[in-house]
């Protein structure tokens, strides 16, 4: 049974076709790539505290000139050290979990979408308008819930993959568009079987895949929302203060320059990873370094989706 009563699109499948993916451009290719680089770094960030740190112990340094005083033993400020290492270790490793968690949610959206996709155009109605509807929403869900987790308005990319302007409009006024968007999908699967004889087996098969897109975002959201302790981040950054405070006093040197560009090390060495842990707390946000490049993985779900959308289309299905 042909379905009638879906809007039409606005443009045609070829006209949203994106270039192939391509590798994360920010992905080093070699030592020095990496060792001179400055975007993506944290040492703009901490930079400026360790400079204050380096004026600290300039003072200390001319105080000590002055006045001798014996240094403390370096032992002593190697305990403190390696106790340091397994505090940042931990901070940065939870990061990472959260930074390696969140792009395996975004692996699980791309597969996901192009099995909705693949299920809907495979065994859905042989309406063209159904199919080019299913698939226009089920390409720009990955864009709904890249808005929601980084904050942004994109009403052009929502435009470009709809073909309709109004409903683009709609969704971007959306309180949720990622559910705004299943739920579209949702009632779409509801018309096919309704009026275009979807089979039952073959409805739940994929509407499965829908609901896994919703979990996902769900997930992520769990990720942006809660935040690590804030205690452990307090109680860090506590010690590290109190450290650098203490490291030009424990120094013992007569050479003034000596102890001033042994603090700013430590502490451009303590202040980066520290900064680094934070940096992965949060991968969705586009302000700081090493972010999920969710806009290139949309654009390789909208690529892929829209590419099977053309070739059903020139199939004459």
């Amino acid at each position: 049974m042909v379905v009638q009563s879906f809007p039409r699109p606005l443009s045609s499948p070829e006209s949203l076709l994106v270039p192939k993916a391509q590798p994360n451009p920010t992905e080093s290719l070699t030592f020095w790539q990496d060792a001179l680089a400055w975007r993506g770094a944290v040492m703009a960030k901490v930079l400026p505290r360790t400079a204050l740190f380096g004026v600290y112990a300039c003072f200390v340094s001319l105080l000590h000139l002055w006045s001798p005083w014996e240094g403390a033993d370096p032992v002593h400020l190697g305990y403190a050290g390696g106790f340091f290492a397994l505090l940042l270790t931990l901070r940065t490793s939870t990061g990472y979990e959260r930074w390696w968690e969140a792009r395996k949610l975004w692996g699980g959206i791309v597969n996901q979408s192009r099995s909705l996709a693949i299920s809907a155009v495979e065994y859905g109605p042989r309406d063209r308008v159904w199919r080019q509807q299913f698939v226009r929403w089920s390409a720009v869900f990955c864009h709904a819930a890249r808005q929601t987790l980084t904050g942004e308005d994109d009403a052009e990319a929502l435009t470009r993959v709809l073909g309709d302007p109004p409903a683009a409009r709609e969704l971007l006024a959306a309180r949720h568009m990622p559910s705004r968007v299943v739920g579209r999908l949702a009632r779409l699967l509801r018309q096919a079987r309704e009026q275009g004889g979807l089979d039952g087996f073959d409805l739940l098969v994929i509407d499965r895949e829908r609901a896994a897109l919703i979990e996902h975002i769900g997930s992520c959201e769990r990720i942006l929302r809660t935040a690590l302790p804030r205690v452990h981040s307090i109680k860090l950054r506590r010690f590290i203060f109190l450290y650098l405070l203490g490291l030009p006093l424990a120094l013992e040197t007569s050479q003034v320059w000596v102890t001033p560009l042994i603090t700013m090390l430590v502490a451009y060495l303590l202040f980066a990873i520290d900064q680094i842990g934070h940096e992965l707390e949060n991968p969705f946000d586009t302000g700081r370094a090493s972010h999920l490049p969710l806009r290139a993985i949309c654009s390789a779900i909208e690529a892929d989706l829209m590419t099977l959308l053309a070739d059903d289309e020139r199939a004459g299905v």
